[in-house]
């Protein structure tokens, strides 16, 4: 998902090694052994109906999907294709299931004075987003919506294409994401240490 037209383009850059990996070096993708197993006792819930392991994945956000083992990254970046906030599911959870927490956090500060803004102009989304619920949710706040339609949903309406070619931003975002060896490959046990990774690079695009 890609909120179009937030804030002001980004300057500077970042061209050196870090810790997560050298910015520039192309990556490769290196299988690592799952690493959550079952939750301790104090972590587990009694009354959910998932088993102690598939709750343990949940709570690390892995679990699979047709890639495999695997983490989930919702990604939602600004018009300039820099990251704004994120959530961490397993492989196989569906886009539409994080679309409102990813709208209720990530505040961007105004150009002038008055609070962060929180709500974008715009949202652009693929075909996974496009539910009655999630449009009812951004027409509600405002939000205009440029996401296309299943082809079997009914209602149809007026679809700008040209807007839609901006949601490669947020593709190009992830790219450079995975540019660093350590979000490319969840090296990981912890899904709160994966999500420090993220938040790290993200910093690093920022510079």
């Amino acid at each position: 998902m890609v909120a179009v037209a937030l804030s002001p383009p980004a300057t500077g850059g970042f061209d050196g090694p870090t810790q997560l990996g050298h910015p520039f070096r192309r990556w490769q993708c290196h299988p690592c052994s799952p690493t959550c197993g079952r939750g301790k006792k104090g972590e587990l819930d009694p009354t959910s109906a998932l088993s102690a392991v598939e709750q343990g994945q949940t709570r690390e956000a892995l679990g699979w999907s047709k890639g495999g083992f695997s983490t989930k990254i919702h990604l939602r970046c600004d018009g300039n294709g820099l990251p704004i906030t994120f959530k961490l599911t397993v492989g196989e959870r569906h886009e539409a299931v994080v679309e409102e927490p990813l709208m209720e956090q990530g505040a961007v500060k105004r150009p002038g004075a008055g609070r962060p803004r929180l709500r974008p102009k715009r949202v652009s989304g693929d075909k996974g987003y496009s539910s009655g619920k999630i449009r009812r949710y951004l027409r509600r706040r405002g939000i205009r919506i440029t996401i296309p339609r299943k082809d079997n949903e009914r209602r149809r309406g007026k679809f700008d294409k040209a807007l839609y070619r901006q949601r490669n931003r947020v593709e190009r975002c992830f790219n450079r994401l995975k540019q660093y060896r350590r979000i490319a490959t969840r090296y990981e046990k912890k899904a709160e240490n994966y999500q420090a990774m993220l938040t790290l690079a993200s910093v690093m695009m920022w510079l």
